[in-house]
């Protein structure tokens, strides 16, 4: 899934001049490179945690992150810009991203082992 596919309209006003909420969706990133080992989960789970976002991340046995996030498509949107580059000593090849079916599964942000 393209990130251009996620609308970029921030919040829209309703007839008396009152903030919605963003629409809320859920992606399913798998983000490959020097990944594991650098303290990428912890700053993934403070970084969702700072955007507000529910959902978790954890280390795959083949190196890889895997992570899944839902909340207001803004801050996803930024959350996924963000796991481009990740922490300071991480090096990202590729973040894979799949959209999915906003659930509301989760009611925060976890590390996952």
């Amino acid at each position: 899934m393209c990130l251009a596919k996620l609308s970029t309209k921030a919040k829209r006003k309703n007839r008396k001049g009152k903030k919605k909420m963003n629409k809320k969706i859920r992606v399913h990133l798998f983000i490959s490179g020097r990944v594991q080992g650098v303290f990428f989960r912890e700053n993934t789970r403070r970084k969702a945690e700072k955007l507000e976002l529910n959902g978790w991340v954890r280390n795959l046995p083949d190196g890889r992150v895997e992570i899944i996030l839902e909340g207001d498509e803004e801050k996803v949107k930024k959350m996924i810009k963000w796991t481009k580059k990740g922490p300071i000593i991480a090096k990202v090849d590729e973040v894979e991203i799949e959209e999915k079916e906003y659930e509301n599964e989760f009611k925060d942000f976890k590390i996952e082992y």
